[in-house]
């Protein structure tokens, strides 16, 4: 590509974030000879360092942790990382693969000219033929709009802000959502000897471990994490699924409601409405947790029947079921926060990643990205996004298999440029048959 106006830099393909799928992006890049920059706006593993509590695990074991050409080669496989661990895990893989990360470098924006696009940053503009937007599928902290009706003495704060109990005002804790983070945050807070209150809505319960393996070991064996995005019937729904209320503890114990309450934490229902000082809870508790267990049930039938059919070389502990979980007959529907005592409330009620840079017409009317399987438009891609190719997509080792096909794709983009297209004209219908 030739220089642009004003100075601009000038590369194939920039790489918006150096976290881990970003960097597996850029190992394909530079193993095709493709010349290309990754974009940080702080450090590598940005997200991992500032963005998670401090106790947190990954929820996959390390025998899971890899990278093109880059794998967890430590003494305790079955374990899982420590922030300090995966921090360590990414940085170690940039320098690895001689990654050309550019840190302290934030996009303003990125936008389509006529012979690819123009990325502003806040040090200097680049012209490219490709943009691949690896800044993670984490970006915003969804809170709902009921927040703003808390009453003024009591503290509100995401899941990305949470670091660690003693962050936090004296008093009760209401945890609103009970999905891997709202059921982890409820029982570190628990510990501490806090009064903890867990809202919970759709949630998916899942065992840590089943028959000897972990789950992760089992979705893997059934081709569950390999399930591909145009397989499945409501791809919106499936990537709205919540996360599994899984926990990566030493002990690797598994963390469910049933759990929680043994612990001393109250389990009520979805959080409908907040005013007049008090909180307000769907009835529905006792569905929501029913249709969990049934779909628990139903994922170790086939975990079951897979063992049945494989005949698997080592041996398996017998099948077993696990008690339905424990409801109070009459849940409560209403608290009152200052009766209560509760001076915090932690949303944990998800994500979504953050395009506002991006000056282009590829969003739906709700502002959610289009793409198909991260393919935007020929040139522009997208990384680690929720169930995005498939369902590991997300996961660090989910990205090895989308980068290889995403990159082939990308070659095109950048090799011919025929490949190309206008945006406004293409984004809306665009369906790439990859």
């Amino acid at each position: 590509m030739t220089r642009g106006a004003r100075g601009a830099g000038a590369t194939d393909v920039i790489v918006i974030g150096a976290g881990h799928s970003g960097l597996a992006m850029s190992a394909f890049l530079s193993a095709h000879s493709v010349d290309h920059v990754v974009l940080e706006r702080g450090e590598v593993a940005n997200s991992w360092r500032h963005e998670r509590w401090d106790s947190l695990r990954l929820l996959t074991p390390n025998w899971q942790s890899r990278l093109p050409d880059y794998c967890y080669e430590g003494a305790d496989p079955d374990g899982f990382m420590t922030m300090p661990e995966v921090i360590g895990f990414i940085t170690r893989y940039a320098g690895f693969i001689g990654a050309p990360v550019r840190t302290g470098t934030t996009v303003r924006s990125v936008r389509q000219e006529a012979a690819g696009f123009r990325v502003a940053t806040d040090r200097r503009e680049w012209c490219c033929r490709a943009v691949v937007m690896a800044n993670g599928a984490h970006g915003i902290a969804h809170v709902p709009a009921l927040a703003s009706a808390l009453p003024g003495s009591v503290r509100s704060l995401t899941a990305k802000e949470y670091r660690r109990p003693g962050q936090l005002d004296e008093g009760g804790v209401l945890v609103v959502g009970a999905s891997a983070t709202g059921v982890q945050l409820a029982e570190e807070l628990r510990a501490c000897g806090r009064e903890v209150t867990l809202a919970v809505g759709e949630h998916i319960r899942m065992p840590r471990v089943y028959r000897g393996r972990d789950v992760q070991w089992w979705l893997n064996a059934a081709g569950i994490l390999d399930q591909r995005f145009d397989e499945v019937d409501d791809l919106v729904r499936a990537r709205r699924i919540p996360s599994p209320q899984l926990a990566g503890s030493c002990g690797r114990s598994s963390l469910d409601l049933n759990a929680l309450t043994d612990r001393g934490v109250n389990i009520v229902g979805r959080l409908v409405g907040i005013g007049d000082g008090r909180a307000q809870f769907s009835g529905t508790l006792r569905n929501e947790c029913t249709m969990a267990d049934l779909k628990q049930a139903r994922m170790l039938d086939a975990f079951d029947a897979l063992a049945r059919r494989s005949g698997f070389a080592a041996p398996l502990d017998e099948p077993m079921r696990f008690a339905p979980t424990r409801v109070p007959e009459m849940p409560r529907l209403v608290l009152d926060f200052e009766r209560e005592r509760i001076r915090t409330v932690i949303w944990a009620t998800g994500f979504r990643p953050d395009f506002s840079w991006l000056q282009a017409p590829v969003f739906d009317p709700k502002g959610r990205l289009r793409h198909h399987g991260g393919i935007v438009a020929p040139g522009l891609y997208v990384l680690g996004l929720n169930f995005m190719r498939r369902r590991k997509s997300s996961f660090i080792h989910g990205a090895e298999d989308d980068v290889r096909e995403l990159g082939a794709h990308l070659l095109g983009s950048v090799r011919d440029p025929r490949a190309v297209v206008h945006l406004k004209a293409n984004a809306a219908v665009f369906r790439p048959g990859v």
